[in-house]
C-alpha cells in the first residue's frame, strides 16, 4: 500500500481499466446511488440548508484568511490544556515526528482512528519501516488493510468490495493480523460486523498508543473533534495511555460555536444522518480520564502552497463529507483507485494536484477527470466551486505559469502532451481578437458544412470518439443578426 499511490498511470488509462470491471461498477453504482438518495432526503428536512451551507463557507474562508493567527491560538490553547504541539512541513517530517513519539513510549503497536491525513502521508508504511505495526480500527479501513488494498472512497474506503469479497478477506487474512475469523463465517452484515468487533477488541484492550486525525480543531479552546458512526474511534481516543493526532492545518475553526454549523451539515452530507452516532471531543489531557499524554501534529504538506492560490484555495474548505463523490458520474464509473490518491473523486481532482503539484503524469491528468457537469458543486456543504477550480488547474497544466511550491514562487512549465491544445487555444485567441478573420471563418464553415467529417482527425479523435460534433448552422449568427435586425432599430 502507498498513501500517495506513486507510479500510478494517468487517469485516462487507469479509468479505462476500471470501467471494464463490471463487478466494480456494480458495487459503485449500488453504493453511490443509495448514499446520495438518503442524503437528499436528510438535507430536505432542513429549511435553512442554504443558509447553513453559506455559513460553513464563510467560516472556512474567514479561517483561511487569518490562518496564521488561529494556528498560534491553537498551539497556545492545546499547550495550556496539557498537550504538546508539533509542526510538520511535509509528510517526511510528520512521519518522523510520529515514529519518534511512538518509539519513546517503548511500544511496537498502535491502534488508529480513520484518518485521511495519515493516509495522505503514508504513515502506516513509515511506521512499518520502523518496526511499528499500525492497526486500522474503522471497519472499512480494516477491510482495506486486511486485503492489502487501497481505499477508494473518502467515507467508505471499501466501497469497491461486496459482502462476499469481504467474507473471503476476513477468512483468509484475519488470523495473520490477530484473532482469526469465526469458523463458518458467512457474508451476512451482522456476522461480518461481529467478526470485526471480536478481532478489534483484543487490539483496543492491549494498545498503549492511539493515533487519530480530527474533523475539526477549535482554536479558542484547543479542542479536537472526531465524528464517526461505529464507536471504534472513541475506543482509540479513550483507552490508550498516549494519543497522537495528525491534523491538517486547514481543519481549524475559530470558535466552539462554529461547530453548530458543521455538526449539522457534515453528517447529512456524508452518512445521511441527522447527527453522528459518535462525536468525540477532547481538550489536552485530564487526570484519570482518557490518555495521560497527548500530542498534536499540525500538518502542512502543500496546504500553504494551496492557500497562496486565490482560485484553488477554496479546496481547503473541504470537510471530507464525500458528497461530491456520490453524485459524480465519472467517479461512479471509474472508482476511486483511478485517481491515484487517497483523495478520489471531484475533490481529489482539485486537491491532490495542488498538494502534490502537477509534475507527475497522474496529477497533471486529474483536472481532466470530470465532465464539468457541476453536480459536485450543488451538493458541497461548504460551496466549493469544484468546476471552477478544475478549469483553473487545466489552464495551469496546459499553459504553465506562476505558482507556489514548497513556499517558493516558481514558474511552472506546461505539461507534456498538450501542444495541440495550446496551439488551438492560441488560434482561437487570435481569431476572437480579429473580427474580420472570425467572420470569414464562420461564413466558410457554414458554406462547407455538408463536407465536415463526423469525427475530428489527429489529436481530436479522442474527443470526438465519445461525443457528437456540434452541427454548424446554415448561417452565422452575425449574418442572421445583420439580415434581421441590423440597422433597423430592433426586431420587427
Amino acid at each position: 500500500m502507498s498513501g500517495t499511490f506513486v507510479g500510478m498511470p494517468a487517469f485516462p488509462r487507469a479509468a479505462r481499466e476500471a470501467v471494464g470491471n463490471t463487478t466494480l461498477r456494480g458495487n459503485l453504482r449500488h453504493a453511490t446511488h443509495t448514499i446520495r438518495d438518503k442524503r437528499a432526503r436528510a438535507v430536505a428536512e432542513l429549511d435553512d440548508w442554504a443558509a447553513l451551507r453559506e455559513a460553513g463557507k464563510q467560516i472556512k474562508d474567514h479561517t483561511l484568511r487569518h490562518l496564521d493567527r488561529y494556528l498560534v491560538q491553537v498551539e497556545e490553547a492545546v499547550t495550556a490544556a496539557g498537550g504538546t504541539v508539533h509542526w510538520a512541513a511535509d509528510a517526511d517530517e510528520a512521519n518522523e515526528i510520529v515514529a519518534r513519539l511512538v518509539q519513546e513510549t517503548g511500544e511496537s503497536e498502535v491502534v488508529k482512528v480513520k484518518s485521511m491525513a495519515t493516509q495522505e502521508i503514508a504513515l502506516n508504511e513509515a511506521l512499518e519501516a520502523r518496526g511499528i505495526h499500525a492497526y486500522e480500527t474503522d471497519l472499512a479501513e480494516l477491510i482495506v488493510q486486511l486485503g492489502k488494498d487501497r481505499p477508494s472512497h473518502i467515507l467508505v474506503p471499501a466501497i469497491h468490495r461486496n459482502r462476499g469479497e469481504i467474507r473471503d478477506i476476513f477468512r483468509s487474512e484475519m488470523g495473520e493480523w490477530g484473532r482469526p475469523a469465526p469458523e463458518g463465517l458467512t457474508d451476512t452484515p451482522a456476522e461480518l460486523a461481529e467478526a470485526a468487533r471480536l478481532h478489534l477488541r483484543e487490539k483496543f484492550l492491549r494498545a498503549k498508543v492511539g493515533i487519530s486525525g480530527a474533523n475539526f480543531v477549535v482554536a479558542e479552546t484547543g479542542t479536537l473533534v472526531v465524528v464517526e458512526s461505529e464507536g471504534n474511534g472513541r475506543m482509540c481516543l479513550t483507552l490508550p495511555e498516549t494519543l497522537i493526532s495528525v491534523v491538517g492545518i486547514e481543519k481549524i475553526v475559530p470558535r466552539w460555536q462554529d461547530l453548530e454549523v458543521f455538526l449539522q451539515t457534515l453528517p447529512r452530507s456524508s452518512t445521511a444522518e441527522r447527527m453522528n452516532p459518535y462525536t468525540s471531543m477532547w481538550t489536552g489531557t485530564t487526570d484519570e480520564d482518557g490518555p495521560r499524554i497527548f500530542h498534536l501534529v499540525l500538518l502542512d504538506n502543500g496546504r500553504t502552497d494551496t492557500l497562496a492560490d486565490e482560485v484553488g484555495r477554496q479546496a481547503l474548505r473541504c470537510i471530507r463529507c464525500s458528497a461530491c463523490l456520490n453524485v459524480c458520474p465519472v467517479y461512479e464509473r471509474a472508482g476511486g483507485h483511478a485517481y491515484g490518491s487517497v483523495y478520489p473523486g471531484p475533490i481529489g481532482a482539485i486537491l491532490s494536484p495542488q498538494l502534490r503539484g502537477t509534475a507527475s503524469e497522474i496529477d497533471a491528468s486529474l483536472p481532466y477527470a470530470s465532465s464539468l457537469c457541476g453536480a459536485c458543486y450543488e451538493v458541497c456543504p461548504v460551496a466549493i466551486d469544484i468546476p471552477e477550480v478544475l478549469v483553473h488547474l487545466r489552464e495551469r497544466v496546459v499553459q504553465g505559469g506562476p505558482a507556489v511550491r514548497g513556499g517558493n514562487r516558481v514558474v511552472l512549465k506546461p505539461a507534456r502532451g498538450h501542444a495541440a491544445e495550446r496551439a488551438a487555444m492560441r488560434a482561437a485567441q487570435w481569431a476572437f481578437t480579429h473580427p474580420g478573420a472570425l467572420r470569414t471563418g464562420q461564413r466558410l464553415a457554414s458554406r462547407t458544412r455538408r463536407l465536415h467529417p463526423r469525427t475530428l482527425p489527429g489529436p481530436g479523435r479522442a474527443w470526438s470518439g465519445t461525443r457528437d460534433l456540434p452541427a454548424v448552422p446554415a448561417e452565422p449568427f452575425r449574418d442572421w443578426w445583420q439580415r434581421t435586425h441590423g440597422g433597423k432599430g430592433g426586431a420587427k
